[in-house]
């Protein structure tokens, strides 16, 4: 007669997953995910969560299909917390665990991402056109090679290529941005700004930021009311991770927002006009807001598509 196999009953196999895992109160506890879906469920790609997860349970191992005591949870994350919280806690913060596949695959998707993002924001000094993404990857390659000696040549030299932190003498030369490598431990927003901070301070080849130069115009009678959405930031240098909303205000304040640096503000009768200097990469988003909430009525205008000017 057959055997029956009893299996415990805090046990459940699972294969081809992707494991996210962490530890808190001095146990590690897993959840349990489809391969790919982690990343996309953290950028915002992925909403719904049936998709990312395996199965709503959390682990002590996955490996071994050990799920984790109802005791050990409540003592790692509170009595009253629910399942779903620890799991969304887990997923939000755990340290997600890739085959060697996979990493290659994320690595290299985060890459083309930055090559993307820097090769839309700096141009030529010279004749304002925007680079290749494979001269800028050529650039950035030449940076990571040269890796964090280049500092370290910096001050041995004694270059007046770096800007001195004051005037004294023997004072070390202040260090110019360096340029490793792209990582998957942080966003590739991030990791394009750094990467543009290297490439202007070491001129691989001759490059800037880019601005565009805009005419906004919109009736006076819009400008006080609120607005309707929050401004959508573009890649800039005011944070690490510069991808979110900026809190919402009169339509005037979030116009402003989209700004970089003010040229001229005007009253011409029934209309106010700004003329300022503009991220490329904050172009559309400008166009979408003063469409939405203007009704038609605000208008954008293209004064230069890539005029240049130097970050301080």
């Amino acid at each position: 007669m057959p055997q029956n196999i009893n299996q415990p009953s805090n046990q459940i196999r699972l294969t081809n997953v992707s494991l996210v895992r962490l530890k808190k109160g001095k146990k590690r506890f897993e959840i349990a995910c489809y391969k790919n879906k982690v990343v996309e469920y953290r950028e915002g790609v992925e909403t719904d969560l049936d998709n990312v997860l395996q199965i709503p349970s959390v682990f002590l191992s996955v490996s071994k299909g050990q799920t984790a005591p109802t005791e050990d949870l409540k003592k790692a994350f509170g009595a009253k917390t629910p399942l779903n919280d620890i799991i969304m806690e887990i997923l939000n913060k755990g340290e997600m665990q890739v085959g060697e596949k996979e990493r290659h695959a994320q690595l290299e998707r985060v890459h083309n991402e930055v090559i993307d993002i820097v090769a839309g924001k700096l141009v030529d000094p010279k004749n304002k056109r925007v680079y290749t993404t494979g001269m800028i990857d050529k650039a950035l390659d030449q940076l990571s090679s040269q890796g964090g000696s280049a500092n370290k040549h910096d001050e041995a030299k004694g270059s007046g290529t770096a800007t001195p932190t004051n005037g004294e003498a023997g004072e070390k030369v202040k260090p110019r941005p360096t340029w490793t490598g792209v990582v998957t431990t942080k966003s590739a927003k991030s990791q394009a700004l750094d990467a543009m901070r290297a490439l202007i301070a070491w001129q691989p080849i001759p490059v800037t930021r880019a601005r565009m130069r805009l005419r906004i115009t919109c009736p006076t009678s819009i400008l006080k009311q609120a607005a309707k959405a929050a401004a959508k930031k573009a890649v800039s240098e005011d944070g690490p991770d510069a991808d979110g909303e900026k809190p919402t205000g009169t339509v005037k304040d979030q116009i402003l927002s989209y700004i970089e640096q003010i040229e001229s503000q005007d009253m011409m009768g029934s209309e106010w006009e700004v003329i300022g200097f503009v991220e490329p990469g904050a172009f559309k988003g400008l166009g979408e807001f003063m469409g939405g909430e203007t009704k038609g009525k605000g208008r954008v205008e293209v004064l230069d598509m890539a005029i240049t000017h130097e970050d301080n």
